[in-house]
């Protein structure tokens, strides 16, 4: 595997690959891999002749109070695990590589409407910093294929906005949920938890499984059921941020003649924010 910090290095090298005629897969992430990232990377293996993996704890989509500075970092870790799978590049720039003015004085990507509600409305600017570094990614690499997790239901939508809105010629590819024995969606901040909250933690997908048994009997009314979920993870120790059952591509409240929901949810368990979803069709 290739370690590559210079975005020259990277360009000169993928330039190569695309003289070849070799086709390019992208993984963008944040470092502390886990089985979810792992699948990210198989699949992208599967579309793409070269896979390139980056590694970047983005400031931009951090905000006050969050946990930039204490984000977890294993760095050698992260290597091991993508040797294993015969990835060809690992891309791991510094801050000032690729903000050389500072995040705060460089240009930032912003989609519009989508990026309010949820995540965006508890975390102002999270995702203004995500479409920001992924577009530099994107133009980067020049890639063919990018592959992100669709626990992040929320910006696989932004990104695939993104994607259309400025004619970025990528695929987009959707991997599902790579959850623990007991439900639990696979996440680099589950790591925070302690051995109580971590206990506690598989609660938030069986409130969602409860939803999706709902929807598919028939229930309709969504307020109601909404608000029965935050009731029963609140009492459990839960601090509910948001649930909600919406349309899954609009990421808008949903009709009663709707028949494809997504259920997302984001609560803090302890100091640790915690977020999940449940994609389902009703026939």
């Amino acid at each position: 595997m290739l370690v590559i910090r210079s975005i020259q290095q990277l360009q000169t090298t993928l330039a190569e690959h695309r003289l070849a005629g070799r086709s390019l897969g992208l993984v963008p992430t944040m470092g502390n891999l886990h089985q979810g990232h792992l699948q990210l990377v198989k699949t992208a293996q599967q579309h793409a002749d070269v896979v390139m993996v980056s590694l970047f704890v983005n400031p931009t989509q951090f905000g006050a109070n969050e946990d930039l500075d204490s984000y977890p970092r294993t760095f050698q870790q992260d290597i091991d695990k993508l040797e294993a799978l015969d990835t060809d590049i690992l891309f791991v720039p510094t801050v000032d590589e690729i903000y050389p003015l500072g995040g705060d004085h460089s240009s930032h990507v912003h989609v519009p409407g989508i990026t309010t509600v949820l995540c965006g409305a508890s975390r102002p600017g999270h995702f203004d910093g995500v479409t920001t570094i992924v577009s530099k990614l994107f133009n980067m690499s020049r890639a063919d294929v990018a592959v992100f997790g669709e626990k992040d239901w929320q910006q696989l939508a932004v990104i695939r906005r993104m994607v259309i809105d400025l004619n970025i010629p990528i695929k987009i590819i959707g991997e599902p949920i790579v959850r623990e024995a007991d439900g639990l969606a696979m996440s680099s901040r589950n790591g925070y938890l302690s051995t109580e909250q971590r206990q506690l933690a598989p609660a938030l997908y069986t409130c969602l499984k409860d939803i999706e048994q709902a929807l598919s009997d028939g229930a309709r009314n969504y307020l109601a059921l909404q608000e029965n979920a935050c009731s029963q993870l609140n009492k459990l120790g839960f601090r509910v941020d948001y649930l909600h059952i919406m349309d899954p591509l609009k990421l808008t409240a949903p009709t009663p003649d709707d028949q494809q929901f997504i259920i997302l949810v984001a609560a803090f368990n302890g100091d640790t924010r915690l977020i999940d979803n449940l994609h389902l069709i009703c026939t």
